[in-house]
């Protein structure tokens, strides 16, 4: 199996079970996060860093624009490269998610398709908040993975909410 079509077939199942789960949020909850604990994103801002992370992501690593030079990232602090929860932006409606989510996906499947396996075996990339070279199909299968951790997370935010949700609702079934 090609990198191509491994990370594509890997990056479907997580955006298909996200669609699904977003399906079950309610425009009311979006201020909702845990009780316990510290340091959590409400609902509305892990909408919000689900529908934007993955595509920007891929696009840092294949085009090397991260939305900003790549010297204002030598002067951040770790602070600054993970802010604390309450400095994340969030949606104002399930809807803005879902059309975020939407061109995301577009983004990162157009950006996957325009690589080429030769590069995403062979070149290696470094990300601004690790040093460490890696090839990018690593990279934007990390990138994928951060998506499917989000979406885990999103999973337990519905059932702490008390929202009927099961496995299948996790893998998209």
């Amino acid at each position: 199996m090609s990198w191509t079509t491994l990370l594509k077939e890997r990056a479907e199942a997580a955006y298909h079970a996200t669609e699904g789960l977003l399906d079950l949020v309610d425009d009311g909850s979006l201020d909702w996060k845990p009780q316990t604990g510290t340091n959590w994103l409400t609902a509305g801002q892990l909408l919000k860093h689900i529908s934007d992370g993955c595509g920007a992501t891929c696009k840092g690593f294949i085009t090397g624009d991260w939305g900003m030079p790549p010297e204002a990232f030598e002067s951040m602090s770790p602070e600054e490269m993970l802010p604390p929860a309450e400095a994340f932006p969030t949606v104002d409606t399930v809807a803005e998610a879902r059309d975020a989510l939407a061109a995301d996906k577009a983004m990162t499947f157009k950006l996957i398709d325009g690589v080429g396996d030769d590069d995403l075996e062979n070149k290696q990339v470094t990300a601004p908040w690790d040093p460490r070279p890696r090839t990018l199909g690593a990279q934007i299968g990390g990138a994928i993975e951060h998506l499917v951790a989000h979406k885990a997370q999103l999973f337990y935010y519905l059932k702490l909410q008390g929202v009927d949700v099961n496995t299948g609702h996790l893998w998209g079934m």
